[in-house]
This record gives C-alpha cells, structure tokens and sequence, in this order.
C-alpha cells in the first residue's frame, strides 16, 4: 500500500507540473560519489549482534511498550523494520525473548548480506565505489570521504 500510495503522488505530481509548463526530465549535471564504508564479513557480523544486544539494554522493549501504550497499533510497528517487528512480537506475547533475539539478528545478518550484494551488483554495473575501511578512526574516515568528494578537509571544533 506504501508503494501504492507513492506511485499514486508520483503521478500527481507528474500530471501537475505538466499542466504547469514544466519539464521532470530537466535535471542539472551532477558528478555522482560512491563511498562505502568496508568491513570484513565476521567482523560485521559481531558489530551486529553487539548493536543489537546494546539496544535491548538500553530499552529497546520498554521504547515500544510505550509506542503500544500510546495507541500505536501493533501491525503498524511491525511495519516499521525489522527491530521493531520481531520486539513488538516479543512485548505482545508472540515470542519468547531468546527466539526473538535470535531471529532478530538472524534478520539483521540476512539484511546485511542483501545491502553487500547490492554493492556487489552495483560494481559489476560499473559503479566505482569508493570503499574506506570501518575500522578507522572516525576523523580519518571523515577526512577520507571529504578527500574523494572533492570537499578538502572537515573543519573540526576544538
């Protein structure tokens, strides 16, 4: 329905500026910057289940109990991603906590490989992605990104 919904606007808008005398295909010129930031499989996989137990500390469930109570129906957080699908099947009694966290990030995992593919994809199509490598620091990466786009250096706040 989301999709529907989009599509439907992009028609109206389309139609809109039509009538208006205005042209959607006349766009400017933009040199496009792929960046990337780079991380071995393993090491992905343990940032992941790290995040993840870390949000669950830090209230994860207690956050969408309080969406629930507030009104927000529970198909509607379900809908929201894949975090608040498999918490919101756990506050609601559908899951144990342990099922949840392991189909949580058994998710995340799988989503995560989906997104490398789609790089992958992106490459053998002739994309160049500029990939920096997430284990440095973050000023390094940030000066690295700043480098290829062209940018010159981030100015820092001391």
């Amino acid at each position: 329905t989301s999709s529907r919904k989009r599509l439907l606007r992009a028609i109206e808008i389309a139609i809109y500026t039509e009538s208006e005398g205005g042209d959607l295909t006349e766009l400017p010129e933009f040199e496009n910057c792929i960046i990337g930031i780079g991380i071995d499989r393993d090491q992905r996989r343990e940032n992941i289940a790290k995040r993840l137990d870390s949000r669950l500390e830090e209230g994860l469930a207690d956050e969408v109990r309080g969406l629930l109570d507030r009104g927000i129906p529970p198909e509607d957080l379900i809908f929201y991603g894949l975090e608040y699908k498999f918490v919101t099947l756990y506050v609601t009694g559908a899951m144990g906590f342990d099922d949840m966290r392991q189909k949580l990030v058994t998710a995340i995992h799988q989503f995560a490989k989906r997104q490398m593919t789609w790089f992958r994809k992106m490459e053998r199509a002739g994309y160049t992605i500029n990939w920096i490598d997430a284990d440095l620091p973050m000023d390094t990466k940030i000066d690295l990104a700043l480098r290829i786009t062209g940018k010159g250096v981030y100015p820092r706040i001391n």
